[in-house]
């Protein structure tokens, strides 16, 4: 072992093997290199390794030796889109053009039984962490997050991610777009940020946070700031933005440090709901009439373009047309005309998305460095969303909470479709289609159509089977051991002084070498799960349960009893890629064999207890800042404050009480508001007068206005509502007065169900980002008086019995699991 190596060891504490080490340089020297030990990250500080005595003169410098990867580790550029099935892309058979993934799938591989986990933040946790999303506490989308180690939407400190193994093995680490992996009641300013990007290892971080945003005006922050880039912006979109900031930060890192290896993860919100794509992209794509024929001619044509280009086997079978949605020659012209337009935009920003991909990659190369870039492109977190009702909506929060807007309603919005002043979701049937040749949609977990991915994955000269396809098994998990071995950089034994639990996936690079083109799987078993529905995965077999209730109808049948209530299926996808033939029947000791297999991989992930509620778990109480709080206090100006660490209205009387100074010439502006232009609600002055409005999801407004301006002094606004529960959803009565005096009474007959925006903030003095009310003001609406104190008072929430019972059960749960 060479006296350098020893050195090095001892310099980094290093309690594994040195030779794992690589140092360049003389150490000491500012020009000095090391790797470090997978036995611990960060890397310790070393010992001073030079002279000091009492003068300089005769002393001798000594720098600590800067930390790098591993020679010729490459940089990672891993990109992943949304809510899009396997027959979205071109590259994987589908009618709209996806030329940058064709372009690396041309130079790299397609992988044809790749999967997600069936739901957004769930697969984005597996994908950064390599481990099973209920490892690491994302069973379900944080918005839905409940108090048990597989469900609470955190990832332990024994599950370190890919940025923080990366960055502090030398890699400068970064993240643009979703962010879909913090919990929701820690997006405010208040923190921590442990559960941030920043705490997950990445250095920069531009993008939104939650499961979507509008891309006209988005909820957007870098590192933990809320910053509005679209202001003095006409024709701003976010996704050519965060092409733009992407661009822009490998610029600086390569004239910073042009040697630096990068890992940048880019995870646009294309085609996450709401579909809002640039009208340049809406034009072109509707002028390829791709959709006029309708769902059932573009599933046949997808099929036949999949069999073209091998992606699907040759004896696959195109699985049938549900009953439930009914077919194109049904419809009459009104709904065509709007189900083409739905599929038009949502297909327009497919490709928006794709395009400012390519605007990437094509730094990367023109930085010259795509030869030595990993990059790792997958078409979608989980199938394509039924989560726009049968019949699409202009209003995607509308649909969430299964409203569904009537076709000749949503035809009022047909020439501004995917503009800001909608946020639309196209029709299910849509949605299955572009899922071909597979069953069901996202949220499915126990089907491909909800879980199978289209992936590719470009190295030039290290994978050299050009164009290959690959057809071995496997799943999210697998990517950050590809990354790993691809890297050269060991899985950490400890970091920040925490051991770490195994990561579970597998690594896929045995794949690039073209004689294992037709090697058996690596990965033998996956589980799946997803609100209930489950699938076991094990050696070419699948058995799996057929949801009891389609997703698009959000959990608001009434659902069977979760672990013995469901049905299940069987195939054998070896010879049945698109499991269209059920096998149970005939192999009822196959199922039963891998139902058992089952019950042990989902003890062995935290999978249990098993919960096929959906809408109801947006309204479990979380360990928030709000949590067990009924009166809440503000004054002057403050903006920004996120949903979850605000006061929730939703399902229950409430009072909103201003103690405001008017001044000379009279008072104008916003007091209090939650929400914007897609719903919410918002206290203000009105050329002086006092107006409360009331934004049912943007597809009506209730309104309270007082008749007379205030004149200047102090004086107090109290709005005052009595819910009329129990029960989501239900009507009530407001009342709005000054001074002790009602100026305005009504009664409405329903509010909204559970969730009053996902992308917009509480303000109080100003209001952010969109109006609840475009007519009456535009933003920010400033208040032109003083706020002295504005008081939230709630009172508890009235529940119907069965609702009541529910949420007294999972608050128990939290409780015990707290113990």
């Amino acid at each position: 072992m060479s006296v350098k190596i020893l050195l090095v060891a001892a310099f980094l504490g290093a309690a594994l093997p040195a030779e794992a080490q690589q140092v360049t340089g003389t150490l000491g020297s500012p020009s000095a290199t090391t790797t470090v030990s997978p036995n611990q990250l960060p890397a310790p500080d070393p010992k001073f390794g030079g002279v000091i005595k009492n003068d300089a003169l005769q002393s001798k410098t000594w720098w600590a030796p800067r930390i790098v990867p591993p020679k010729g580790a490459p940089n990672v550029l891993l990109i992943m889109t949304d809510d899009a099935g396997y027959g979205v892309s071109s590259t994987f058979g589908g009618v709209i053009p996806t030329p940058a993934m064709d372009r690396l799938a041309k130079t790299g591989l397609r992988y044809t039984q790749f999967h997600s986990t069936a739901l957004c933040s769930p697969t984005r946790a597996a994908l950064i962490t390599g481990r099973n999303h209920h490892s690491v506490g994302f069973g379900v989308i944080g918005e839905m997050s409940t108090g048990y180690p597989g469900y609470d939407s955190v990832i332990d400190k024994d599950k370190a991610t890919i940025g923080t193994i990366l960055r502090d093995n030398g890699y400068a680490t970064s993240w643009f777009g979703k962010n879909h992996n913090t919990p929701t009641y820690l997006y405010s300013q208040a923190g921590p940020f442990d559960q941030w990007p920043s705490g997950m290892g990445f250095d920069y971080f531009y993008g939104f946070m939650g499961g979507e945003t509008d891309q006209w005006t988005p909820w957007l922050f870098r590192d933990h700031t809320q910053i509005f880039p679209w202001i003095g912006k006409p024709g701003y979109n976010l996704t050519t933005d965060m092409a733009d900031e992407a661009i822009n930060y490998m610029k600086g890192l390569n004239a910073a440090a042009p040697n630096k290896p990068f890992f940048l993860y880019y995870v646009p919100g294309g085609t996450h709901a709401p579909h809002q794509p640039t009208a340049e992209w809406i034009k072109k794509i509707g002028e390829m009439h791709l959709f006029d024929k309708g769902w059932d001619n573009l599933r046949d044509t997808i099929f036949a373009n999949q069999k073209k280009l091998g992606v699907i086997p040759p004896g696959t079978q195109l699985t049938p047309w549900p009953d439930s949605l009914p077919k194109w020659d049904t419809l009459d012209a009104d709904s065509k005309k709007l189900f083409v337009r739905q599929a038009d935009v949502f297909a327009a920003y497919v490709a928006y998305t794709d395009h400012e991909i390519g605007r990437v990659i094509q730094e990367v190369e023109d930085e010259g460095k795509l030869d030595n870039t990993l990059i790792i492109y997958i078409t979608g977190d989980n199938g394509t969303s039924a989560e726009g009702s049968t019949i699409g909506t202009p209003f995607d929060l509308a649909a969430i909470q299964a409203i569904n807007i009537p076709v000749k309603e949503q035809l009022k919005f047909f020439d501004v479709w995917g503009s800001a002043v909608t946020q639309p979701h196209m029709s299910v049937a849509w949605s299955w289609a572009f899922d071909t040749p597979f069953k069901w949609t996202k949220q499915v977990a126990s089907f491909f159509g909800g879980t199978r991915q289209g992936m590719v994955m470009s190295w030039p000269g290290h994978i050299k089977d050009q164009g290959g396809i690959r057809t071995q098994f496997h799943h999210v998990i697998d990517v950050v051991p590809t990354i790993l071995e691809a890297t050269g950089v060991q899985a950490p034994v400890q970091v920040n002084g925490i051991a770490q639990s195994p990561i579970e996936g597998v690594s896929m690079a045995y794949t690039w070498d073209k004689a294992n083109s037709k090697a058996p799987s690596r990965r033998e078993t996956q589980y799946f799960e997803m609100f209930g529905n489950r699938a076991i995965y094990h050696d070419g077999w699948v058995a799996a349960t057929p949801p009891p209730a389609p997703p698009w109808l959000m959990g608001t049948e009434k659902m069977p009893e979760v672990l013995n209530g469901y049905k299940w299926e069987l195939y054998n996808i070896a010879d049945d890629y698109s499991e269209n033939t059920d096998l149970s029947a005939k192999h009822p000791d196959k199922l039963r064999e891998l139902q058992e297999l089952f019950l042990v991989e989902a003890q062995k992930y935290q999978v249990f207890p098993l919960d096929n509620s959906i809408l109801e778990r947006l309204l479990v109480p979380r360990p928030s800042s709000t949590a067990g709080r009924t009166e809440f206090t503000y004054s002057g100006e403050m903006a920004g404050l996120p949903d979850g660490s605000a006061p929730n209205i939703l399902a229950k009387s409430y009072t909103i009480s201003a103690v405001v100074e008017i001044p000379q010439g009279g008072g104008d502006g916003m007091i209090n508001t939650l929400g914007g232009r897609f719903g919410g609600y918002g206290l203000y002055l009105l050329k002086g007068r006092p107006v409360f409005t009331y934004n049912l999801l943007a597809l009506e407004k209730f309104r309270w206005e007082g008749k007379a301006a205030l004149a200047p002094g102090k004086h107090t606004i109290v709005f005052d509502f009595k819910y009329d529960g129990p029960g989501m959803a239900k009507g009530g009565t407001g009342v709005l007065s000054v001074d002790g005096k009602e100026v305005a009474r009504s009664t409405i007959p329903h509010t909204i169900p559970a969730l009053m925006t996902i992308d917009e903030s509480f303000d109080v003095g100003v209001d952010t980002r969109t109006g609840v009310d475009d007519k009456d003001y535009q933003v920010p609406f400033r208040f032109t008086g003083k706020i002295d104190k504005l008081t939230i008072k709630l009172e508890e929430p009235k529940r119907a019995a069965a609702e009541q019972e529910l949420l007294d059960q999972k608050i128990q749960e939290a409780k015990n699991a707290a113990q």
